[in-house]
C-alpha cells in the first residue's frame, strides 16, 4: 500500500499531535524528517541488512542527558522511513497506525528510553 508524500507527512504530524501536551511542550531542538529509504551507509552503521528493516531512527542527545553545556548545537533528528512502512501495510489505516507507533517509538528515544524499555512498553500497550 502506498500513500502520497503529503498524506504521509500529514500522518506524521497527526501522530505528533496525539502526544500529551506535557511531552510536546518538552520537545525542543529536534526535527522530524521523512525519507524514502535509509542509505546503505546508515544500514551498515546500524547493522541492518535490508533497507526495509529500518522504519525510523533517532539521532541526537536524549532530553534526559542534556545538561547546562547543551547549547548552540544542531537539532536532534528523527527520521521516519516511508517505504519500509508502506511495504508492511495493507491499507491506509495500517499505515496510519504504523506511522503512529514509529513516531512515538522514536520520540521515546528522544526522551531517553532505551530499545528494551520501549519494546516492553509497546508489548504492554498492544497486549
Amino acid at each position: 500500500m502506498k500513500v502520497t508524500e503529503k498524506e504521509f507527512e500529514e500522518l506524521v504530524e497527526e501522530a505528533i499531535n496525539t502526544l500529551p501536551d506535557k511531552y510536546k511542550e518538552k520537545m525542543e531542538n529536534i526535527v522530524i524528517v521523512i525519507e524514502d529509504l535509509p542509505s546503505g551507509e546508515l544500514l551498515g552503521e546500524m547493522k541492518v541488512k535490508s533497507p526495509y528493516g529500518l522504519l525510523g531512527l533517532y539521532r541526537g542527545i536524549p532530553y534526559t542527558r542534556r545538561g547546562i553545556w547543551y547549547r548552540n548545537v544542531m537539532p536532534d533528528k528523527i527520521i521516519i522511513f516511508k517505504r519500509p512502512i508502506e511495504v508492511r501495510c495493507k491499507n491506509k489505516e495500517d499505515i496510519k497506525e504504523s506511522v503512529r507507533k514509529v513516531v512515538i517509538h522514536e520520540i521515546g528515544h528522544y526522551f531517553g528510553l532505551g530499545e528494551a524499555e520501549l519494546r516492553r512498553i509497546e508489548r504492554e500497550r498492544d497486549g
